[in-house]
């Protein structure tokens, strides 16, 4: 499991579960952060179509804002495992009891199998740098359409980071919808 969007003053945190079978080509994966646009969208659709199972987990700005990133991170990670869970019993047949889970960090989901955390496990671990680029493009592709609802922001350029952008953007309209109040961003 890893996340995307931790560090944005804007939009949700996204997170992803994914399972890969043996054999499936490790040359496309790598933590999703050193991957241009193009490589994590061919990586994305070979990681969909060729993963046992996958799940992605959302946590809104609002929740965010309730609970702390730090705790909507792991619900995120929790969400996207329980997704994926579901998918790899029903599609699959088979007992989610002989997972164990690697999320990448230094603290851990609670879910229902046994997890460890491991720092730097989306550049070492294949399974967690397939998670990287399907949170990553899916959070992407989400502040693009919130781009469109809210064009005055600019998401689809800096996707709710905190750019130089973000801040002018910020100071001339206000807080969006989707901000993140808890953040320093006055």
């Amino acid at each position: 499991m890893d996340e995307a969007g931790r560090g944005p003053l804007a939009g949700p945190v996204c997170a992803a579960a994914v399972i890969l079978p043996a054999g499936f080509p490790p040359d496309l994966l790598a933590d999703s952060k050193k991957l241009s646009a193009g490589r994590r969208e061919e990586a994305m659709r070979a990681i969909y179509l060729g993963a046992l199972a996958w799940g992605i987990g959302w946590v809104s700005a609002a929740e965010i804002d309730k609970i702390n990133i730090h705790r909507a991170s792991l619900l995120a990670m929790r969400r996207a495992f329980l997704e994926m869970a579901a998918g790899f019993a029903g599609t699959a047949g088979l007992s989610t009891s002989a997972l164990t889970g690697v999320a990448d960090g230094k603290f851990a989901p609670d879910i229902p199998v046994p997890c460890k955390a491991l720092v730097k496990a989306d550049a070492l671990v294949p399974e967690v740098m397939a998670a990287s680029i399907l949170a990553k493009t899916a959070r992407d592709r989400l502040m693009k359409r919130y781009s469109w609802i809210y064009p005055e922001y600019g998401y689809d350029s800096h996707k709710g980071y905190p750019t130089k952008e973000h801040y002018a953007r910020l100071a001339r309209y206000g807080p969006s919808p989707i901000q993140r109040m808890s953040f320093r961003w006055r």
